[in-house]
């Protein structure tokens, strides 16, 4: 048995907050292997990076969710009780519940409605000061996926249910105020989502047929019983919460088309390359840094031993720059994906295996979607420029942006 590699610090959990998205990473490296052992917030954790890592990962015979989201993610990001800690039966229906508002018929009517605000929004913009277009998408990602979702949303509203959103998303990985902010965030979005849950069960709210809001509220599980109105409202923030989280990959996406702006002209003409540049966006920029899951029973895998309870978290970030995925990882290549399928365990932005089934995120074809019609809009809808700003991404701060959200001025619509 081979004796797995361990770090030498008594608790990694500061480290982790040091490195961001390259603590596991860069450990990997440093001790050559794709497996090592630490403890974090005093929990011992195995971490694993790798194709071969993430289909160990999401075996279902192996490993568990319940237990194993640490509590400062399920009290800001995940919320407590949604499908993201399930398994099993009960994560089987809860899934099937999710993946049955993601049609292809329901996807195409919310990139509609995503491409009708933003032409709306271009008059706007054409008259004002520098625009932050981060500021900018979640406004407009909040009021089009409500609308889309059945939920009510006044427009006096739409700054305030942004703001929370975006709280919940920046909340994990920090301590102090920015921290805390993510709880309040997130306890005043289930409570006002639990009460449109239950006004839309007594009728006096009107949910579209097939609206996120309509399956959820009336979603009954194996035993016949409607979802407790707290998780209804848990999963329906599980839809609206990663649509607005879209707005970060679009931001990646504009500030590509500015490193590159070869892609430009590429993108406008062929919808090949418009695949192949928003591939290459979701596997090159950072998005979440990892996933977590509990083993199940004890196992042995490739000459390691994994005890039962034990906590193990699968870099994302690092096995979407693992050179022996990734040829040159860290150069930006959307020519990597052409005549390329991707594989589920490769490319896990938003998690890996089957959508289905699996934990892999319900929504990735929203995303998907979305950053097509996006650069799209940036390329052949309007022109711009990007004046001078500080636009590196730090790794070490999860979630990452640019810091000025980027700034965009003299907006014009070009057709």
């Amino acid at each position: 048995m081979a004796t797995m590699p361990a770090d030498r610090s008594p608790d990694s959990t500061l480290a982790f907050l040091r490195a961001g998205y390259r603590f596991i990473g860069e450990r990997c490296d440093r001790y050559g292997s794709d497996v090592f052992q630490t403890r974090i917030l005093l929990t011992p954790t195995i971490c694993l990076r790798g194709r071969p890592a993430a289909e160990l990962f999401y075996d279902t015979e192996r490993f568990q969710r319940r237990t194993a989201m640490p509590l400062r993610v399920q009290r800001t990001l995940t919320g407590r009780g949604g499908v993201q800690g399930l398994d099993g039966s009960e994560h089987r229906d809860r899934k099937a519940m999710l993946m049955s508002i993601m049609t292809p018929t329901a996807i195409r009517q919310l990139g509609q409605l995503f491409d009708d605000e933003w032409q709306a929004r271009i008059p706007a913009w054409e008259g004002a000061a520098p625009v932050v277009l981060y500021d900018e998408l979640g406004r407009l990602l909040t009021r089009v996926v409500c609308a889309w979702a059945g939920v009510p949303l006044a427009a006096s509203q739409v700054d305030r249910r942004t703001v929370e959103l975006h709280a919940m998303i920046e909340a994990p990985a920090v301590v102090g105020p920015r921290h805390w902010r993510g709880r309040l965030a997130r306890r005043r979005a289930e409570r006002w989502l639990a009460d449109v849950i239950e006004r839309t069960r007594v009728g006096s709210v009107a949910a579209p047929a097939g609206s996120a809001l309509q399956v959820i509220a009336e979603h009954r599980d194996a035993r016949g019983r409607l979802l407790p109105r707290r998780i209804a409202a848990v999963e329906l923030l599980n839809v609206l919460r990663p649509t607005v989280a879209v707005d970060r990959f679009i931001v990646f996406a504009a500030l590509a088309l500015h490193d590159h702006p070869a892609w430009r002209q590429r993108v406008r003409e062929d919808d090949e390359a418009t695949e192949q540049f928003v591939q290459e966006v979701r596997r090159y920029y950072p998005f979440f840094p990892a996933a977590a899951a509990r083993v199940r029973r004890s196992f042995d895998w490739e000459g390691h031993h994994f005890p039962q309870g034990r906590r193990v978290l699968l870099d994302l970030y690092g096995t979407n720059h693992h050179p022996a995925l990734w040829p040159q990882p860290e150069l930006f290549r959307p020519e990597r994906f052409a005549g390329r399928r991707v594989d589920p365990f490769e490319l896990i932005p938003q998690g890996g295996g089957d959508h289905r089934t699996g934990h892999r995120c319900a929504g990735e074809w929203i995303t998907i979607d979305l950053m097509k019609r996006a650069v799209t809009n940036l390329t052949s809808t309007m022109r711009y420029e990007v004046p001078p700003q500080n636009l590196a991404l730090d790794l070490h701060r999860m979630p990452v942006l640019p810091p000025t959200g980027l700034t965009l001025t003299n907006i014009r619509r070009t057709a």
